[in-house]
């Protein structure tokens, strides 16, 4: 009876699993727990007649004085514990790599990479054809042999069923989990093997070392179980890929979805992919990362047809604006509101999905179609988009038909109108969204005032960073009465946006912002348990700005403030962390 290989885990594994646990805590979510309990049964399940084959016939040992004694099927109870810790940091580390990632824009409604996934399977049946003759002949390539036969197989399966995803996905995604761990676990197993912790008998090895004290064995078979980890976890997502960007094919998804359902997913056919859809959301997904870094990151703790459809509203939003802000003319920007009202009144009213379809070819260039097309209005009040439009128009009365620039917000009150058409509404219909999907409780009517504060306060802490921005484009969001009050004019703050009473204004702007602010965040926490962290991350991150412009000397690009990612990704932790 030893303590050893015990030790190898209170040196080496089981802090990994504290620190990456620590981590990801805050961002776990009820199917990342089923993803790593599905993996850890499967690894153990499938691993424990393999190892015990291994033992029985003495292709490794472990001497009497290393372990500490308890076995199960001739495997020494730490043995059992490594399946269980490596999958569970392996894991852990590529959910992490891969929180930030919207999945399904990497599925592929294209055969393009259908070569790849036959050199795949070519290979890897090479590798177990090999295998079955290095075990038949035994002596010094069976323990490869072995590795090979046993990992081969499921690594052959998982490949054939998410090769698309595999190749798809960025490297950091895919290639870091798999780097990392197994470099990690090299050392830990090099270590080990120069103390004697486990024996590889010499008569079943190559008699090659990658490096002084580590077989070759070992470090294909570490390579080999991370793959087979991190693949499993690929084609997991790649199915709930599938099922999240299909709700025609897979109308109710569980939460937590059977094996069977996460299989025929898998199996759906690549040509029946939405690639309308697919695109449409890869478009969304530039747009969100190019516009709003503070809102692309708060997107990333959503889960689910949540995310996708609170990015499609995004989306929406941007292309609208962008199809005002850029008009040219003011009669240009009051046909682009004409259009879209007329949009939403086909999209609201009794005409056939054709007309709609032939009124956004006709009416939208293209670059803005996909946006309109993948508004998810069945389950978006139509008011607030309405009001939306509203606050279009507010701005179209800066401008006149003479040229002469206007100032429309002439008080507190237009202030507060403004916010609430350009900003109230989009908390009101991301309400809609995340009620459709998770659930509403008695305080609906509440949760969603609430929210027309808070995207309120948003929309004022948005004019305080962007004055010098806005002033470029002749506009100033400020009420004519604040200036007045700072014996300032319109046309002074459009030639010098800066200056300690500027500055002043700003930071009464950003105290009507935090006041609205405090009376509304309380109201996160009535919301559907599945989304009330993100919920918090997604105003914290926006919120950040406002206590950056209160800060002296912050960073600035572009004439606007700018949080620091460090600090970003900080602030989204801590919000998720209450």
């Amino acid at each position: 009876m030893g303590s050893d290989y015990a030790l190898v885990h209170l040196k080496y594994t089981i802090p990994p699993a504290i620190i990456l646990s620590t981590l990801y805590r805050p961002l776990c979510t009820k199917l990342d727990v089923y993803k790593i309990v599905f993996l850890i049964t499967i690894a153990v399940a499938s691993t424990i007649p393999w190892d015990s084959y291994l033992i029985r016939n003495r292709i490794w040992t472990y001497p009497p004085n290393v372990i500490i004694g308890p076995t199960l099927f001739d495997i020494p109870l730490e043995e059992l514990f490594f399946f269980i810790i490596q999958t569970y940091n392996t894991s852990l580390l590529y959910l992490i790599l891969n929180k930030p990632t919207l999945h399904p824009i990497f599925l592929r409604g294209d055969q393009k990479w259908k070569a790849y996934q036959w050199l795949g399977q070519v290979v890897l049946g090479a590798a177990i054809a090999l295998a079955t003759y290095a075990i038949q002949r035994r002596g010094e390539g069976m323990y490869m042999g072995l590795i090979l036969i046993w990992a081969g197989p499921f690594l052959l399966l998982l490949w054939s069923l998410a090769y698309q995803f595999i190749l798809g996905l960025p490297c950091i995604n895919a290639v870091c989990p798999i780097a990392l761990s197994t470099l990690y676990l090299w050392i830990v197993d090099t270590l080990a093997l120069r103390r004697g912790t486990w024996v590889i008998e010499s008569s079943t090895k190559l008699g090659f070392q990658l490096w002084n004290g580590l077989e070759i064995e070992e470090a294909v078979f570490f390579l080999a179980t991370n793959m087979l980890i991190v693949f499993g976890l690929v084609a997991f997502d790649n199915a709930l890929a599938v099922l999240h960007m299909s709700p025609k094919l897979f109308p109710v998804i569980p939460a937590w979805p059977s094996p069977i359902l996460l299989v025929k997913a898998l199996l759906t056919p690549v040509p029946s992919y939405d690639e309308e859809r697919l695109q449409g959301l890869r478009d969304a997904v530039a747009r969100l990362s190019k516009k709003s870094r503070s809102f692309y990151l708060a997107s990333g703790t959503f889960e689910g047809r949540t995310r996708i459809d609170l990015i499609l509203l995004y989306s929406f939003c941007r292309v609208a604006d962008d199809l005002v802000d850029e008009a040219g003319s003011v009669d240009a920007v009051a046909e682009w509101v004409a259009k879209l009202r007329k949009f939403l009144d086909i999209s609201y009213g009794s005409e056939a999905k054709a007309t709609l379809h032939d009124y956004i070819e006709s009416g939208f260039p293209a670059s803005a179609r996909r946006a309109l097309r993948l508004l998810p209005t069945a389950y978006l009040s139509k008011e607030p988009l309405y009001e939306l439009l509203n606050g279009f128009e507010m701005d179209l009365r800066f401008y006149s038909h003479s040229g002469k620039t206007r100032f429309p917000i002439q008080d507190d009150k237009d202030l507060l109108t403004y916010g609430l058409r350009v900003a109230g509404t989009v908390a009101h219909l991301c309400l809609d969204i995340v009620f459709h999907h998770n659930g509403s409780g008695p305080d609906r009517t509440k949760i969603i005032e609430a929210g027309n504060s808070m995207g309120i306060a948003l929309q004022f802490v948005n004019i305080a960073r962007d004055i010098s921005v806005d002033a470029k484009m002749g506009r100033v969001y400020l009420p004519l009465t604040w200036l007045d009050d700072e014996e300032l004019s319109p046309d002074s703050v459009l030639k010098n946006p800066k200056g300690t009473r500027i500055d002043k204004l700003r930071q009464q702007l950003l105290d009507r912002a935090f006041e609205l602010y405090e009376g509304a965040r309380g109201a996160i926490e009535e919301l559907p348990t599945e989304v009330r962290g993100s919920m918090r991350v997604a105003v914290e991150s926006y919120m950040e700005i406002g206590r950056v412009l209160r800060q002296a000397g912050y960073l600035v690009k572009a004439d606007r403030a700018t949080v620091p990612k460090y600090r970003r990704i900080w602030v989204a932790w801590r919000a998720l962390s209450r």
